[in-house]
């Protein structure tokens, strides 16, 4: 498919619901997509209602169950992948939730129905939060840690690999040789091999490891009405590695607007979505400021 992004204007928040405002933007139009949708029971945006196919009016994230948010989630998510260039990815973070003491395990039947819709799930990246807001359960664990699934439209797409620093400790053991036999055996490689790894390694050679998938990154604040706010390195990765300099990243719940002023200072296009006005025009103001 041709690309049609001449079509939009980019680098603009489209105020409307999501699933409508997608419905108007070309197909195979942008490169990348990253957000973090409204939890399901968790707020209440304080929009004028969105009236769904099935029926139902009301916010994402204010269903009276979890299988029908999932549904109306997916819904939007369809109209993402049509609008994704055929090498495009999508990365979205998504918390989860209790009901009746349980935990809903929204996240991973997220993730099960946009597989079954088609999407390949690349990661489950664990976004682990050293600040995490302290809880008043004293009958299970504090939660500190929130999910970023990284899907591809089609199993081939862009992605630029992203590394991350070697440890001191790794250095060590190649300068003494230490545990060369387990290393070679663990990585798959004979004895001669992993010593040229180890070289290459000690010779700068390799300038890091490909990066892991628990990424400890701490809450960022936010000193305006918007309550929901990701952090700008949570989604720095993601867009250096998901799309070109001068693509497109797409977000359609941008919020308090993090993913554009991102992909603004790593020299990308951007497209926005926000159901409320003033959270729009927060945004928008935020964004502003930062240039």
């Amino acid at each position: 498919m041709n690309c049609k992004e001449d079509l939009m204007d980019l680098n603009k928040i489209y105020t409307g619901h999501a699933l409508d405002v997608l419905k108007t933007l070309p197909e195979c139009s942008v490169n990348m997509c990253i957000t973090s949708p409204p939890y399901w029971g968790l707020r209440d945006y304080k929009t004028n209602p969105a009236i769904w196919n099935d029926g139902w009016q009301g916010e994402l994230g204010a269903e009276s169950n979890f299988n029908q948010y999932i549904n109306h989630l997916c819904d939007v998510f369809d109209e993402v992948k049509r609008v994704l260039k055929d090498d495009g990815t999508c990365w979205v973070n998504i918390g989860d939730s209790y009901n009746k003491k349980s935990l809903t395990l929204i996240p991973l039947r997220f993730a099960i129905e946009m597989q079954n819709r088609g999407w390949t799930v690349r990661n489950v990246i664990i976004w682990q939060k050293p600040n995490a807001t302290p809880q008043s359960a004293k009958d299970r664990f504090t939660v500190d840690f929130e999910y970023l699934f990284f899907f591809s439209k089609n199993k081939r797409y862009y992605f630029e690999q992203q590394l991350e620093p070697i440890k001191q400790s790794t250095y060590n053991r190649c300068k003494t040789g230490c545990g060369i036999n387990k290393g070679a055996n663990y990585q798959g490689l004979n004895k001669k091999n992993f010593e040229r790894l180890q070289q290459r390694i000690l010779d700068g050679t390799i300038a890091g490891r490909n990066k892991r998938t628990v990424w400890q990154i701490a809450t960022h604040a936010y000193h305006g009405a918007h309550f929901a706010v990701f952090p700008p390195a949570l989604i720095e990765t993601p867009v250096k590695a998901g799309c070109p300099e001068d693509g497109i990243v797409l977000d359609p719940f941008i919020g308090s607007g993090t993913t554009a002023f991102v992909a603004e200072k790593l020299n990308r296009n951007w497209l926005g979505i926000e159901l409320n006005p003033e959270y729009a025009k927060l945004a928008e103001e935020r964004i502003a400021q930062n240039k």
